[in-house]
């Protein structure tokens, strides 16, 4: 018997076999299909799930086609081999045109917009940082200002994001309040801020020091600008995107539940304490259930930790089972964390990062996601510095449609003769990146700079 969530159901959706409601009752008998009159009733009488011992025939959700039913579109430059100065890997083994799973599609850029809700319109009320940063973006500042310049602004929005998201959690933690209605109004325009701003905001790096003193908020903000990354990669609609934005901004919210030494702990867990660590996915999906959020929401937060060869936890799912969100924000989490420098681990590079999820050892990730985050940041991700074959020096500005092996970048410490920093489109010749450099060399770079500005 196939369970479908009712949340995930289009109108005129046809299953090949009848639709039951439980056990007993027939809900739609082939070859009528499933109406959207019945679906609002069925979440009116606050049905979650709908069975059959079929499966969807016909007008499959945008998300299911995505991952199931397309063909590989990739470019042949994009099949190259990808070599670097200490590694070589060979892209062709991840973008087979002859799998049967779909690579990633065109990107396009859906105008995401707050959720709809039967409630009436309520003003949400900020903080006037930031409201008034928010406006930053928007103003004519934004559209005037040089490359510098948007840069500081983007990252003024980043900080007053990840501030709204620290005061959210601590709402929570002291009085057990979370406001459905705000959140998604404040990641849709964070979608917003990420599909317009993405070369900007992807360069964002918090410091060893806030990462370890605001893990879960630090964590929680990078990991949803990755999903949402990838959400926009995967050409999600609005609505979807939105979803999966308060999943990855609630993904760890498990853990306000656990004692802080657990995600603090500057050493590694011992078993105990890791088993204690692996309820937190469980507990946020408790939480976000009392809350009344979307079940779609609560099954990214419960399943970010599953893997498609089920050895991941809580429920040990496997590949088709485990849901959309999931699968995203595993990616994104995972990404994150690889990247990140903690008490008792160094931070390998993102384009080490990248490597080792497009290796993905015992397919631990859906192949789909990794290729879309691929495809969203480059081999050699936004925000990277790296060796060019020229001798200069470079930070990753850009993605270049179809071809992740050869990002844009940065040339470091020369301007043209207006002053503007000189950017570039890598090659495979004088221009080609030889490798990433790793975070002791970046900030060696970025103080060298810093003192002949002086």
């Amino acid at each position: 018997m196939n369970t479908y969530e009712i949340s995930e159901l289009k109108p005129n959706t046809y299953f090949n076999k009848p639709l039951m409601l439980d056990k007993s009752f027939l809900l739609v008998m082939p070859p009528s299909p499933l109406t959207g009159e019945q679906i609002r009733a069925l979440k009116e009488w606050n049905f979650t799930q709908v069975y059959t011992e079929g499966k969807i025939s016909i007008a499959q959700t945008a998300e299911a086609e995505a991952f199931q039913n397309k063909k590989s579109a990739v470019s042949d430059p994009a099949k190259k081999a990808v070599l670097g100065k200490t590694e070589s890997v060979d892209l062709s083994e991840y973008l087979d045109e002859s799998d049967d799973r779909l690579t990633v599609p065109p990107p396009q850029k859906p105008e995401p917009k707050p959720t709809v809700t039967e409630e009436p319109e309520i003003p949400v009320k900020k903080e006037n940082a930031f409201a008034l940063a928010q406006e930053n973006i928007n103003h004519k500042i934004m559209a005037e200002a040089d490359d510098k310049k948007k840069f500081e602004i983007v990252q003024a929005v980043y900080k007053e994001y990840m501030a709204y998201i620290n005061a959210m959690f601590t709402r929570y933690a002291t009085h057990k309040e979370l406001n459905i209605k705000e959140i998604s109004e404040t990641v849709g325009e964070l979608c917003t801020f990420v599909r317009e701003n993405t070369r900007y905001i992807l360069r964002i790096s918090p410091s060893y020091e806030a990462r370890n003193k605001n893990f879960l908020v630090t964590h929680s903000m990078r990991s949803t600008v990755l999903a949402i990354t990838i959400g926009l990669q995967l050409n999600m609609n609005a609505d979807k995107l939105i979803e999966l934005g308060v999943a990855g901004i609630l993904h760890e919210l498990g853990q306000i539940r656990l004692p802080p030494q657990l995600y603090m702990n500057d050493k590694p867990l011992t078993p105990m304490e890791k088993s204690q660590m692996m309820t937190h996915t469980i507990l946020g999906f408790n939480i976000l259930k009392e809350a009344n959020f979307p079940l779609s929401i609560q099954l990214g937060v419960l399943d970010h930790h599953e893997r498609e060869t089920g050895t991941g936890y809580p429920r040990h799912l496997t590949g088709e089972n485990i849901s959309l969100y999931g699968k995203i924000i595993a990616v994104a989490c995972s990404f994150e964390a690889i990247t990140t420098p903690r008490h008792y681990k160094e931070a390998k590079t993102t384009y080490e990062a990248m490597i080792e999820l497009l290796r993905n050892e015992n397919h631990q990730y859906d192949d789909t996601v990794v290729k879309a985050l691929l495809y969203s940041m480059s081999l050699y991700p936004i925000g990277a510095y790296v060796y060019l074959a020229n001798g200069k020096a470079a930070q990753v500005t850009d993605v270049t449609p179809g071809n992740p092996r050869n990002p844009v970048v940065q040339i470091m410490g020369e301007e043209d003769a207006d002053g503007n920093p000189i950017t570039v489109q890598t090659n495979e010749t004088n221009l080609k990146i030889l490798r990433q450099m790793n975070e002791k060399e970046s900030a060696d770079l970025i103080a060298a700079l810093k003192t002949i500005k002086k």
